[in-house]
């Protein structure tokens, strides 16, 4: 995968981890634009290649009652309109084949939920799109797996795929990293690590995910460490409030310490 062919991507030749973020779900124009403003202007500050994430709906929720969207076609309009506003690309998730060729008309980079990452079909319906395609590995998959799921993004002539780690579950109602998959699934693909949906608690009987939010500089200076080409983060500026994935976001205004430090040890690593 070349990164300097998802359009509109900034600082390639930085030597930087690059760094997809935003909040879990487009809750609305306004959040999302206040949100991708302030990362667009840290990002450029610290030189780190950026992409908006931001769900344009949320198909895998644990109640029935649980937020899942402001509309389909409202929300990928809302990443189009951040994408435009701030010259940058945008990536969102798909979770069924007539997902694919839809969500491509507005945003850059197509990402497969962990849940969905063995569904052969939404993986080709992704490729053929000739989008960039971002696989994140399922919870109950091992790193070496991915290689399968790479290869039916290749298989089908697009060579833009990379794979995120977001943790394994750990019992019923936790999740770990191991680490060691890192370099593994480096051999398939550009790898990048999901700090804060690795730190979830799933499975609560509120029906409510919940989340470690302090570990998230923890978390994400362990994956710079072992290599990592890439961090994924969710934040928002009110995670207490937010309408998916609230108790494991960072919040908003914590961004720039931790990108600094975090631009700091890649330096360090880079040495190595």
């Amino acid at each position: 995968m070349d990164l300097a062919k998802i359009p509109q991507l900034k600082h390639t030749d930085s030597n930087n981890f690059f760094l997809l973020s935003g909040p879990c779900a487009i809750e609305g124009e306004d959040m999302a634009l206040r949100i991708a403003e302030h990362i667009v202007e840290v990002t450029q500050k610290l030189k780190i290649p950026y992409v908006f994430k931001g769900s344009f709906k949320k198909a895998n929720r644990s109640r029935i009652d649980s937020f899942t969207g402001i509309g389909d076609e409202k929300a990928l309009k809302i990443l189009r309109k951040v994408s435009e506003t701030f010259e940058v690309p945008t990536i969102t998730d798909i979770h069924e084949k007539s997902d694919a060729a839809m969500a491509a008309e507005y945003v850059d980079v197509l990402q497969i939920p962990a849940f969905l990452a063995r569904q052969t079909d939404l993986l080709v319906a992704a490729s053929e799109t000739g989008k960039v395609v971002n696989i994140k590995k399922g919870q109950f998959m091992s790193p070496e797996s991915m290689k399968h799921a790479v290869t039916k993004i290749t298989e089908t002539g697009n060579e833009q795929a990379m794979i995120t780690e977001r943790g394994t579950m750990f019992g019923y109602q936790d999740m770990v990293v191991d680490f060691r998959g890192i370099p593994t699934m480096k051999q398939y693909a550009p790898v990048v690590l999901d700090v804060t949906h690795s730190l979830q608690q799933p499975n609560q009987s509120s029906g409510v995910t919940g989340g470690r939010p302090a570990l998230i500089g923890t978390m994400a200076k362990a994956g710079i460490a072992a290599g990592v080409d890439g961090l994924f983060m969710e934040t928002h500026f009110d995670p207490a409030n937010a309408k998916s994935d609230g108790a494991n976001m960072l919040d908003l205004s914590l961004l720039e310490r931790l990108l600094t430090d975090l631009v700091a040890l890649r330096q360090v690593v880079s040495g190595f």
